[in-house]
């Protein structure tokens, strides 16, 4: 079972998210709450995913994530947004969120990314990349990612990345290439020690500055 505890200002967010949860197989809601009951609750209810709200009126969700990211064991976060600004977004990727969902996610998709995180995947949809992958990654341009990727990654490396960029979990990675769970993890660990990152979310996004995540144009188009 699946833990999952939503913060959010709104009600009308909580209620929906929670029904909507509780209803698929394996995901339970354990509470949801504002922010200012958020760290309160995430120590009662020892949730495996948190779904927080980036921008509220009574609490910072960025002051909430760096809280969560101190615990011995921190639950898995993800931001949930709006968009309305895409230096929050920044923000939280370089604090540690797992991802983002977007308050008006598919209702159908929605129990599919919370078991890609709780499996150790990502969310961050192709809107996310669009508005931050420029002021995320610090100075430089375009190239400066491709030269990082350029000869460091295998062929197969460069395959995970690819499906680590759909969000998917290493156990799906591994159905999709036909490779075990743990030939999955160690990819992933060469994939983010040869990008000099910490986390899946910032690999995914020097991929995409890179191009690698874009289908080159057909020849007969041009």
């Amino acid at each position: 079972m699946i833990r999952v505890l939503v913060v959010d200002d709104e009600a009308l967010i909580r209620t929906g998210f929670t029904h909507i949860l509780n209803a698929a197989d394996g995901i339970e809601v354990v509470a949801a709450v504002s922010g200012d009951q958020a760290l309160r609750r995430v120590r009662e209810a020892q949730p495996d995913i948190v779904l927080l709200d980036i921008r509220m009126p009574d609490v910072d969700g960025l002051t909430i994530l760096a809280e969560l990211r101190r615990m011995p064991q921190p639950p898995v976060v993800a931001m949930l947004t709006t968009f309305d600004t895409d230096e929050y977004v920044a923000a939280a990727l370089r604090s540690g969120a797992a991802g983002f969902l977007l308050k008006d996610t598919d209702p159908e998709q929605l129990p599919h990314l919370v078991r890609s995180l709780a499996g150790g995947g990502t969310v961050l949809s192709s809107k996310v990349t669009r508005l931050v992958v420029d002021g995320y990654l610090e100075g430089g341009v375009r190239e400066n990612a491709a030269v990082r990727l350029a000869g460091r990654l295998t062929e197969r490396e460069r395959a995970v990345l690819v499906l680590m960029a759909e969000g998917l979990a290493n156990t799906d990675i591994g159905e999709r290439l036909h490779l075990s769970t743990g030939t999955v993890k160690g990819h992933v660990t060469n994939v983010l020690g040869k990008l000099q990152v910490s986390s899946r979310v910032q690999a995914v996004l020097i991929a995409e500055r890179a191009g690698l995540l874009t289908p080159e144009p057909d020849e007969g188009a041009r």
